[in-house]
């Protein structure tokens, strides 16, 4: 039987994309937060090849140095996989385990875990290496069997996804900006997403300077769901500047990210 609302907004799944600079790093970062300060289980994932997660989370520098992205863990990849990082063609295992992952390689910092998962050197060739193979099975097992809120902070081209891990993403939240190569990638999104068999897709308006700003996004997108807008905020700006978490830069942030996070929920009765 399907579970209570209660019980499974404590284990929500939540893909965050949208094209470079829009800043679904920070999105990815204050949703985390306000899930962790309401006593959830947190797993951050910083899927994108840029990985800027840890300084969103407000992690030192010098810490971040000390976070090994998955994809670099030569000798674990080797021993889960029984295949060489960057070997192509031969024979490996595409369904190692990784459940230990999370506990012996994530991060901890304010009630969040950070796993960064970093980019398989041969990706662009479009090999299926070992490192994606051990990408691909723990992104599926952070999505499908843990009972922690998943925050995945993807790229735009949602490169981890297979479609047995995308069917298991609650919602896809796309962040957008005022301007049109923000809003095409949307609609690149939202048809990945469907392909994969994501049932949700959600929008949010970031760096919004006024009204005007979201009434042009919401009429560029129709055909989504619209959850809400961030403001466009010099608080936020700096914190990175300053090496501050972006929900302590700014308290006007969290509480616009909140209500986003309020409005998701009502789309949700029970888990399907």
């Amino acid at each position: 039987a399907p579970r209570p609302l209660e019980s499974f907004l404590f284990q929500m799944k939540i893909a965050i994309t949208g094209k470079g600079g829009v800043g679904k790093t920070t999105v990815s970062a204050l949703l985390s937060y306000i899930y962790s300060s309401e006593g959830k289980k947190v797993i951050a994932v910083d899927a994108d090849p840029d990985a800027n997660l840890a300084a969103a989370l407000g992690i030192a520098g010098n810490e971040t140095e000390k976070i090994r992205p998955i994809a670099e863990l030569s000798e674990l990849i080797e021993e889960r996989t029984g295949a060489k990082p960057g070997s192509s063609g031969g024979i490996f295992k595409i369904n190692p385990k990784v459940d230990d992952i999370p506990e012996s390689f994530g991060y901890r910092t304010d009630g969040i875990t950070l796993l960064i998962m970093g980019k398989s050197k041969t990706a662009a060739s479009g090999c299926y290496c070992p490192e994606s193979a051990l990408l691909r099975r723990l992104l599926k097992h952070l999505v499908t069997e843990r009972d922690e809120i998943v925050i995945a902070d993807m790229d735009a081209g949602i490169e981890h996804l297979t479609r047995g891990t995308a069917e298991g993403v609650d919602a896809f939240i796309v962040a957008v900006e005022p301007g049109q190569r923000s809003l095409q990638t949307a609609v690149t999104v939202k048809r990945l997403a469907q392909g994969l068999g994501v049932k949700k897709v959600f929008v949010i308006a970031n760096k919004v300077r006024n009204e005007e700003d979201i009434r042009f996004i919401k009429n560029a997108l129709t055909d989504i769901e619209f959850l809400g807008a961030i403001s466009f905020n010099n608080d936020i700006t700096d914190s990175d500047v300053k090496g501050l978490p972006s929900y302590k830069a700014s308290r006007q942030a969290v509480e616009e990210a909140r209500k986003i996070k309020e409005n998701q929920e009502k789309f949700f009765d029970e888990k399907p």
